[in-house]
């Protein structure tokens, strides 16, 4: 290039930055800035900030930051999302004009992520341009229809006793380590190849617990479809707080793009501690149990966000399974009470059956789905006897326990229930298909397991699982009709599973009359 073509170029740069500097005003941008007065346990209490909204967003640092909650007349209590050593009393706080809010996307699928969107998994950043704000308001009414479709869980007692429907609120309540994670992680793994996205929502887990989690959700493939949120136990409790109120945006997200999502809140227990202790802090007056008043509000404006939308709106649905602690099976606590007034039916798990290996340990007198069989296949309805024989073989039960001796029939229903637990008993992570639950389910109600003696039922099952290919493919497909199970199909079905269990059959003992009992010796006169 000819130097004099440079010189040209340089000095029409210059000319171009010269002008830019004269025409340029410098506009004063007003910035609001407050201080930190004192710090606590998850709580800041800062003066200043005016202008500050309740649940605005506040700046401390670079990744420090809280949520106005208590807007007091000289001050504004905060709660912290992050490390209270972190903060010391004087130092800046500045408003950002925005709620907390949360990136969604389909890039989340398949990342492990913490309650501020940040991932944890150390794949490197999330690439997405939408967020949402944490705290939505629930759809109205009228956007809204009817939970008529099932959400399959995988497990045979649920989806044939207490089924779930998508769009409903299906709560899992039950002491510790009954079980009550284990059932949510399979319907999880029951939706692959179904199109449903998953949300699972850990809040006070323990680490331990929660890699343990994730790494079922890998060996199985279900991570696929699935976005894990964690806010472990030794996290500030404002993250466990807001924790599942980000996990439901991401979960509406999917929703209003027309797709059917699965969201599970493993616990609620430790959100609404939480809660308590951040309220406390705040000076809050406490109620029944020291829970606060509004401790109700927090889960219902969450759980109500779970629906079913309508036609014109995608017809995208998001179904809830918040998961709650009992304590020596106190069902009837604050808490419990509170969330089973808000869900649409509850799944109880029973330590005395889970300490009896009588595993999912779901007590089926205690749980109920208020949806019921709307949501339900219809080729369910062939097993419809199935709950009132097992109620009845509960009662029989409890009463044989007195040592009263038993007539025929009722020596029949109490063998044939213990079959029936026998057969809903199910290994963890290993969840069966609509065609598997019922044929053995048609099977089991029809007397097919009576002649099997119980400590055989195991093996007859598997029997039938391993060999699934006997019966009709098409036959299947009419399992998803709107119709029930048609005659034909019926005994097709019986058919062929009374031949692939006739070798487990027990050869019935020849009946034998009872000894007559003597006479007691008459006292002589």
């Amino acid at each position: 290039m000819p130097s004099s073509t440079l010189k040209n170029s340089i000095t029409d740069t210059f000319h171009q930055l010269d002008k830019g500097l004269a025409e340029h005003v410098f506009a004063f941008a007003p910035r609001e800035v407050g201080y930190v007065t004192s710090v606590a346990t998850g709580i800041v209490k800062i003066s200043g900030l005016e202008g500050a909204g309740f649940e605005e967003l506040l700046k401390f640092s670079e990744d420090l930051y809280g949520i106005a909650y208590n807007l007091d007349e000289d001050e504004i209590g905060v709660i912290l999302l992050g490390e209270d050593t972190l903060l010391n009393a004087g130092d800046e706080v500045e408003r950002t004009g925005r709620v907390m809010d949360i990136p969604v996307g389909d890039h989340l699928i398949g990342r492990v992520i913490d309650p501020m969107g940040i991932p944890i998994d150390g794949k490197g950043n999330i690439a997405t341009n939408k967020r949402l704000p944490i705290e939505r308001p629930s759809h109205a009414i009228m956007d809204r229809t009817a939970v008529n479709a099932p959400l399959q869980t995988g497990v045979k007692v649920i989806d044939a006793l207490i089924p779930i429907g998508r769009g409903q609120r299906e709560l899992i309540v039950g002491d510790r380590q009954t079980g009550k994670t284990q059932i949510a992680i399979d319907t999880i793994l029951n939706q692959q190849g179904k199109d449903v996205v998953c949300i699972y929502c850990a809040i006070g887990q323990r680490a331990a617990a929660v890699a343990k989690v994730i790494a079922n959700l890998e060996q199985k493939g279900a991570m696929d479809y699935t976005v894990v949120m964690v806010a472990e136990g030794n996290h500030a409790a404002g993250l466990k707080y807001i924790a599942p109120y980000a996990a439901t945006s991401i979960a509406e997200y999917f929703m209003e793009e027309g797709r059917n999502v699965l969201i599970v809140y493993d616990d609620l227990t430790h959100h609404a501690r939480a809660y308590r202790e951040l309220s406390l802090l705040l000076r809050r007056p406490p109620g029944r149990e020291a829970f606060p008043g509004d401790i109700f509000y927090i889960h219902s404006r969450l759980l109500e966000r779970a629906t079913h939308l309508s036609a014109q709106l995608k017809g995208g649905s998001l179904t809830a399974l918040p998961i709650i602690e009992t304590e020596a099976q106190n069902i009837s606590a604050y808490i419990p009470t509170n969330l089973i007034s808000i869900t649409d039916g509850q799944i109880y798990l029973s330590p005395k059956l889970f300490e009896a290996g009588n595993l999912p340990a779901v007590d089926v007198g205690k749980s109920v789905s208020r949806v019921g069989s709307a949501a339900q296949l219809p080729a369910y309805k062939s097993i419809v006897s199935l709950k009132l024989q097992y109620a009845q073989f509960e009662e029989l039960e409890n009463f044989s326990r007195f040592g009263t001796r038993l007539d025929k029939n009722t020596k029949k229903v109490i063998d044939h229930g213990l079959r029936i637990r026998s057969c809903l008993k199910q290994n963890e992570l290993h969840p069966l298909t609509v065609s598997e639950q019922i044929v053995i389910l048609l099977a089991l109600t029809n007397g097919l397991f009576d002649a099997i003696p119980v400590d055989k039922i195991a093996d007859a099952e598997a029997v039938i699982l391993k060999d699934m290919g006997r019966f009709p493919a098409e036959m299947f497909k009419r399992l998803f009709d709107d119709k029930p199970l048609n005659d034909a199909d019926h005994d097709t079905i019986l058919k062929i599973a009374g031949e692939l269990l006739a070798p487990f059959n027990e050869k019935p003992e020849a009946d034998k009359p009872e000894p007559d009992k003597p006479e007691p010796d008459k006292p002589s006169k």
